[in-house]
């Protein structure tokens, strides 16, 4: 197949939403439907003892939570799929914001009874700050949840979203009876526990036909009719060019749990998806088209095979074909490297591959040659934009529990910051280190990893700061600059890149800073080279 044909057949995409919104179930029925497994095992049903294959990590299976973004690959109707499947919950936000920077469109789920909630409207903010293409899917519909229309109203209003639907239910939970297609013109109907296989449906061209009353009642039939008349009234028919420039954001209802719906979105996904978009870079535009390489690193996992201690880095690939054994440019090390198992993923399996195209997600080996945001070329010196690290939320002391395991703890923690778990601030002053998360679940997963992948212990206690600012005086030899570190130097630290970064214990004091030393520049964001606060 040739290298265009390649491109055109790949579709990347995240799914996001909010906890518990079923976004775990969903990405196991889209594998159902690729035929990449054979049965799906429901998050957190006891009944279906099968843990989901997409979430590897013991903490995630004791919790019932996806922790890590973990890389899914299968083939359907001769496309490959690569699904993103990010952490849900607030407290590993920064994981999915980089993966986010990775994907080419995202699918939002969104949970009938609950509606809009708080994450999914800070994830989909960064989506639309990008312009990333996006589909909604509405979820759990077997269960008794707000009417449709309303759903959609409030997907407008708290999303700020325009949408419109391209399928439809028919009764919602106690009375719910099935979905029409409004894309393909066809009525699934719903069978209780369809759990495990996958749904015939029945085609209707004409939505007059009295056949309609017979397949699901006079009165059903009857609201069906009308709501679609509605539907054609109220929104806009769907626009392909519309919804790539994230301007129309297509809506599926279904119940991923009961496998219901899902053959819908996926069929439509795969017609109307992107195929890998260029990315800006700092010198330039590129094309996924290309002929030379280029990809960057949006994550690193320790110890994904808790047998052996590796690490990888996930690569995007933007531009060019991935190949085995030939060696690239890695931009910020200035050095050539070879890499002779590169692998793609297929939930808990990896194979190797020997060539991979724009859109695909590679996972290199990694001695510590890499950092989250790194380039790979074929000689051009250029990296890839947006991909910073946030100021975190939540500051601790990190201190070690077993004076025997002080060389264990330090490469725990030194591997875990590389992969973006957290990060971590030397205090200059007492060397001292300090551990920045998002969220403060992130102290229990550090904990739990340090004890069970690298056999050391950790007990924290708090530091009172407020923001992680990094610094950035207009000339470090002035005095201004000179008198700053000596006033504040007790909340000055380093980053894990040696940038100076002010560790404010308010707003307050930021305002004062910012006034009193009008030449230290302060920012959010660690890379502030490119994109000022």
């Amino acid at each position: 197949m040739s290298f265009e044909k390649e491109i055109a057949r790949r579709r990347t995409f995240g799914i996001i939403s909010h906890p518990d919104a079923g976004k775990t179930t969903l990405t196991e029925k889209l594998l159902l439907f690729g035929g990449a497994i054979q049965e799906a095992g429901a998050v957190k049903s006891n009944k279906i003892k099968k843990g989901a294959t997409s979430d590897f990590m013991e903490i995630e299976r004791q919790r019932g939570i996806s922790v890590s973004t973990s890389v899914l690959a299968f083939n359907y109707k001769e496309k490959k799929i690569n699904i993103l499947d990010t952490p849900g919950h607030k407290d590993f936000a920064e994981d999915t914001f980089r993966t986010l920077t990775a994907v080419d469109s995202v699918i939002v789920v969104v949970d009938v009874a609950k509606g809009v909630e708080e994450q999914t409207e800070k994830l989909v903010e960064v989506c639309r700050m990008r312009s990333i293409p996006m589909i909604v899917f509405i979820n759990k519909l077997d269960r008794e949840g707000k009417d449709a229309f309303d759903l959609m109203d409030e997907v407008e209003q708290k999303l700020g979203l325009h949408v419109t639907p391209l399928s439809f239910p028919i009764g919602m939970g106690y009375d719910f009876q099935g979905i029409y297609n409004i894309w393909e013109k066809n009525i699934n109907l719903f069978e209780g526990d369809s759990r495990k296989n996958i749904e015939e449906t029945i085609a209707f061209s004409d939505i007059q036909s009295p056949e309609l009353e017979k397949i699901i009642g006079e009165k059903p039939a009857t609201k069906l009719r009308e709501e679609l008349e509605l539907i054609t009234e109220v929104y806009p028919a769907f626009n392909r060019e519309d919804y790539l420039a994230g301007k129309l954001q297509p809506v599926f209802f279904g119940s991923a749990l009961n496998n219901f719906g899902v053959r819908e979105l996926l069929d439509c996904f795969i017609n109307i998806a992107p195929t890998p978009r260029a990315k800006e870079s700092d010198t330039r535009l590129v094309q996924p088209d290309e002929k030379k390489l280029s990809g960057f690193v949006f994550k690193i996992h320790a110890n994904m095979d808790p047998k052996h201690r590796d690490r990888l880095a996930f690569i995007k690939i933007v531009s060019g074909t991935f190949e085995r054994n030939k060696p690239y440019l890695h931009v910020r090390q200035g050095k050539n490297m070879k890499f002779s198992s590169p692998n793609a993923f297929f939930a808990e399996k990896k194979e190797i591959v020997d060539i991979s195209y724009p859109g695909d997600i590679v996972g290199l080996h990694d001695t510590g040659n890499f950092k989250i945001g790194d380039t790979l070329t074929e000689g051009e010196m250029m990296n890839f934009k947006g991909i910073p690290s946030f100021s975190p939320e939540h500051f601790r002391y990190i201190n070690n529990a077993d004076p025997l395991k002080a060389k264990q703890l330090e490469k725990g923690v030194d591997q875990l910051m590389d992969e973006g778990v957290a990060q971590l601030f030397t205090i200059e002053m007492n060397g001292r280190k300090v551990i920045g998360t998002v969220g403060a679940l992130q102290y229990e997963v550090i904990q739990y990893r340090l004890e069970h992948e690298y056999g050391a212990k950790c007990t924290y206690e708090n530091f009172p700061a407020y923001k992680a600012c990094w610094v950035l005086p207009d000339d470090p030899k002035n005095e201004e600059f000179k008198e700053f570190k000596r006033v504040k130097q007790k909340f000055l630290g380093h980053d894990k890149h040696g940038q100076l970064v002010f560790l404010a214990d308010s707003e307050f004091s930021i305002q004062m800073t910012n006034q009193k030393y009008p030449s230290v520049k302060l920012y959010y964001t660690s890379d502030y080279y490119k994109n000022e606060n």
